[in-house]
This record gives C-alpha cells, structure tokens and sequence, in this order.
C-alpha cells in the first residue's frame, strides 16, 4: 500500500513538471479496495470508485501464459463484471500474452469511434487511450496474486481535493453530495466540461451545472474559461443550450470579479441572446424567419444550414426517437413544444437580465438599460400570455392549453413570477415531482428553494424510493452521477455525467445559501435553509480563500452558527427581521433582515420567534 501511494505522488508532480499535457492534467494510482478470489486464477478486484484512465500492473515473477482482462463500471452480479451493459456503461476486454518481472505494463484498449471522433475534445497523445472502469476482473493468473502489483491509473484535471467538503445529520445526503464531487473531479480528464463519456463533446447545458458545481469544490476556474471560450466558435444545436451561454460567462464574472471575457466576448454573448429573433411584443421563436443564414454563421456555426431546435429537456426518451420504453413523453412532462414558448422564453429573460448586469460591469450603461428595458417587456408580455390566470400556472406556450413542470418550474428559478402568483405556481409544481430529468432538477430545486419550498426541495434530494432520484444512481452501483435518472428514461446514457450533481451546487448555493453577494467574492450571501438538518458543516472555495460554516440545531427555536470568512470578505447573514441574534456574544439588530459579518470567525446564536 505504501508503495503505491509513493508512485501516486511521484506520478501526478512528474506530469505537472515535465509539461506532459497542455490542460494541467495529472495522473493518479490509486491501489485496490478489495480483492476477491473467484475460484483458482481468477479474481475480481473493486477499485472503490469509477475513473477515466486504465489499469497497470506489475509484477515481481514472469508469467509466461496470457492472461485475460475485463474493465467495467457495472458488475453483473457480485463476482463478475457486466461484460454486455446497457446503453453506453463501458466495458472492455484485454487479453495479455504474457507478464514480465518488474516491468510495468498499461492494459491498451482500441479507441472508441463516437467519443474520439472530429467532434470529441482530444486529449494528448501521451495519455492514450482511456476509458471508465471500477472494476477489474483477471483469469488465468498462475502467479500469486501478492506477486503483482495493480493500480487504476486515473487521469483527471487539477483538483484540489482538500478544498471543499459537506458533512450533515442526513446520511444519504452526504453520500449524494460526495458521489457528487467526485462526479466533478473524475469528469474532468479531458480539460473541458464535457457532457460524458458516449461523445465527450461540450454542451452548453452540461458545461453550466459542470462549471455551477466545479466552482463550489474548487476555486481553480480555468477549465471554466477554456470551455466558455470554446462555446463562442462552437456552439450546440438546442435552443436552449445556446441561451445558456451567457449563463456561464456571467457565473465566471460572478465568481472571480474579472470582467476581461466579459469585455473580449461581448458582441458574441449578444447575438447568444438570440434578441434577433425578438418579435414586436419582446417573445422570440426558434422558427422566426428571423434565424437567417448570417445570423447562424453569427452564432458560430460552421454551416449555415444548421437548424437550431428548441428541446425542452433533453429528447432521451421521448416518443419522437423511435424507444420503446415505459414513459413515451420522456423528461418532458408532455410538454407541447410551440413556436412561442414558456421554456426558451423564459431562458430569453434571465439573458436579458444577466446581460444588463454585463453591460453595466464593462461600463456600458446606455446597452445595459436596453437590456433591463427587453427583460421588462418580456417579462410583462409572458406573463399576460402565456400564464393561465385562471388555473393560476403558466401554460407551455402561446395557444397552448397544456400546462408542464416545466413551464412553471423555469419562471420559478428565474424571478418570472409575480409575487401573487407564487403560491399556486409553487403548488403546482410540486403536484408534479419530479417529472423532469436530471438536468432539469437544476432549475426545479433552485425555483424550489428560491420560493421557500426548501422542505420539498430537501425532500427531492433525499428521496430514496422509486428511481427518479439520486439515490438510485447510487443504489445501482454507479460512482458517479448518471446522466438519466435509470438506464430506462434514456436507454444510450452512460454512468458519468456531471450534469446530473445538482445537489452539490444547490447545497452549498441554496441549502447553506453561500453565494457571491458582489463579483469576487468581496462581499458573500449567506442563506441558510437547512432544516430537516439538525447538524452540518461545510467548506466552500472562492477565489479570496475558504469559508468554513457549522450549523448546529439546538431545539425548535435555537440555532447556533460559526462561519469563518477568510481576509478580505465580508457577508451579509440573511435572517428573519424578528428574530433574535446574538453576534459574538452581543445582541445584534435583526429590522433589516441582515447580519454583517467581518472576516475570521464569526459566531451566532438566533432564536427564532416563530
């Protein structure tokens, strides 16, 4: 064991010195977990946890005899890899002629046509090829298993493991916000936020909840802005990936205060706002005649007979592919996709809105109040046509009588709603479920928690029956988030999509509601809604340093806090205005609903008057 974890060091600082990659990628040994003895020559050994690399060996004594491999991230039952896996679980046979002594041997495996394709991020011919295993099954090993040495040898982007970490009274959560981390960590191999393993391509949409969760377990944001830069020439088809663009710039604004891509990219992240297809009344239609031929070369396209569709939620299962499987309308919800619709309209608005907030960091105001004044417009315009006042929730879109989660989760996480209408659309919303996939739950646990429907959000999380949530990804055996909710809701997905760790994020941005107040971190918000939790810690990265929290429940009425702010941060600790609080020991005035805290240690006692 020592020894290789000797050859782990030497390995990861080797790499980093002698400029083997170009993305900061390191290589990583870890030893087995466990090792079971099938039967005579035969065994299965558990790595612990999935990771994009291969497996080497080796070995004190020759072994002249081939001997035969499997890799997998899937065990068939408990003694043998899955050697035929649904959909896109990986899996791969190496047979070796033979064992020589004290010469280290990598299993070669031939290279996968989709995932390293034109379009698939490449990665550097020193790495090879590389795939995603857990597991390791050897037959035919006539020397003593003691005899050989074996590591998973991992490749992955600089990640500082000690940099964050979540503990709390819920055992199932932490297990969802660790196999979460390790989802971000181990996805990174490629240097971009890619959507998995079947393509490894960036998609807007994956690379945003990547970046959302990447960001709140290391302060490092340079894959960020490699795979931000990446979208402006090459973007994805869906309507609504495009309109996350510049979501993900304005995160990376937010997070680091530096407005450098913010100024390169800015005419770029305008026509990304799709405002070109706005109609007179502020709406805008992928199917606008608008959408010309320049206009798809503006939005990077490399062809100008590329069509962008709206999608919703990704098609995986819905009754338009061709599957046959148990829920025809897929992630959907039944959603009626119409030309003008609540979905890519209400992405159109938190644009506008975010793009005001651009424009006024890189000091142009007379753009920034056009975008506040569009974002008004479409605000008012979606919500005299496309919200049903009657039924009180939006429906999916102009002439639609159909109403979705969907359609009402997104107006949520956005700030569409006016206040009057939050109870009924939250009501409905929770009628739902979670009828949406695992990247939609972004939206539906941040609309959730951003409408004091924390207890439900909690609860969606944590739910532990049925398969639509993430307990399940952790009850079949897979290590990292999947990219469906079951292998049946999207029968090509594969077992390592970082688009599915909502909970991560929404942890630490919403359920400890630790977020940047300012750009940079200079000033944090700090909003916590923890209950059910009766205990927890946290640590969060930004770019000024750690913010370390415990939160203890005393009784019904009593909570204490520490948060320790590192130099040069400041928070503001939302509270209710008549609540009690003791700051340091000393009475602290609650009327603006706020409590500022300094950098070091902060401690507070708040008893509640409710």
């Amino acid at each position: 064991m020592k020894k290789c974890l000797f050859l782990l060091l030497w390995v990861t600082v080797s790499l980093a010195q002698n400029g083997v990659t170009n993305f900061e990628l390191k290589t990583s040994l870890f030893p087995p977990q466990k090792v079971i003895q099938i039967n005579k020559d035969h065994y299965l050994i558990d790595f612990g946890k999935a990771f994009f690399g291969t497996v080497e060996m080796i070995a004190t004594k020759e072994q002249h005899d081939s001997i035969i491999c499997h890799l997998g991230e899937k065990l068939e039952n408990s003694n043998q890899i899955d050697r035929k896996p649904n959909g896109t679980i990986r899996y791969q046979k190496v047979v070796l002629p033979h064992l020589f002594a004290n010469t280290p041997i990598a299993l070669q495996f031939p290279a996968d046509k989709r995932n390293t394709g034109p379009a698939a991020i490449a990665l550097p011919k020193e790495i090879g090829v590389i795939m995603p295993f857990r597991y390791l099954e050897i037959e035919n090993l006539k020397i003593p298993i003691q005899d050989l040495q074996i590591v998973q040898k991992a490749i992955h982007y600089s990640f500082n493991d000690q940099a964050s970490s979540f503990s709390s009274s819920v055992t199932v959560l932490d297990a969802i916000w660790d196999m979460c981390k390790h989802t971000i960590k181990a996805t990174s191999f490629s240097g971009y936020y890619i959507d998995g393993d079947r393509e490894r391509i960036p998609y807007e949409a994956d690379a945003y909840i990547n970046q959302l969760s990447h960001y709140c377990v290391d302060n490092d944001y340079t894959m960020a802005r490699r795979t931000n830069a990446y979208f402006i020439n090459n973007p994805t088809w869906p309507t609504e990936w495009l309109l996350h663009t510049v979501l993900l710039f304005y995160m990376d604004y937010l997070y680091t205060g530096d407005v450098a891509p913010l100024k390169k990219y800015y005419e770029n992240l305008k026509v990304k706002t799709l405002m070109n297809l706005e109609r007179p009344d502020g709406l805008i239609s992928s199917q606008s005649p608008a959408l010309t031929e320049d206009l798809i070369l503006k939005l990077g396209f490399k062809k100008t007979t590329t069509k962008i569709k709206d999608i919703i939620d990704w098609p995986g299962a819905q009754k338009d592919t061709g599957w046959k499987i148990a829920r025809p309308e897929g992630e959907r919800d039944g959603y009626e996709i119409v030309a003008v619709n609540t979905v890519v309209n209400s992405f159109y608005y938190y644009n506008l809105k975010l793009m005001a907030e651009i424009a006024t960091a890189i000091g142009n105001k007379k753009e920034a109040n056009l975008f506040k004044n569009k974002a008004a417009k479409v605000k008012t315009t979606l919500n005299s046509k496309l919200f049903d006042a009657e039924k009180g929730y939006y429906v999916d879109g102009e002439n639609s009588t159909h109403a979705s989660l969907h359609g009402n989760m997104l107006p949520l996480a956005f700030d569409l709603v006016p206040k009057e209408h939050i109870k009924t659309v939250t009501e409905f919303v929770k009628s739902r479920g979670m009828a949406c996939s695992v990247y939609g739950a972004q939206y539906l646990l941040e609309g959730l928690y951003k409408n004091n429907e924390a207890k439900y959000a909690f609860d969606l999380i944590t739910e532990t029956n049925g398969d639509r949530n993430w307990w399940n990804m952790i009850k079949v055996g897979a290590t990292m988030t999947m990219e469906a909710w079951d292998m049946k809701y999207k029968p090509n997905s594969d077992w390592n999509h970082a688009w599915g760790t909502a909970p991560l994020n929404i942890v630490t941005r919403y359920m400890w509601g630790i977020q940047p107040k300012t750009p940079g971190f200079a000033v944090a918000s700090i909003h916590p809604q923890l209950e059910p939790l009766t205990k927890s810690t946290i640590e969060v990265p930004t770019i000024k340093g750690g913010i370390k929290a415990t939160y203890v429940q005393v009784n019904d009425k009593l909570k204490k806090y520490s948060i320790e702010l590192p130099p040069a941060m400041a928070a503001e600790f939302k509270v209710e205005p008549d609540d009690v609080v003791l700051l340091n020991g000393k009475k602290n005035s609650t009327q603006s609903g706020v409590v500022v805290l300094k950098s070091g240690i902060n401690t507070l006692e708040i008893t509640s008057a409710h």
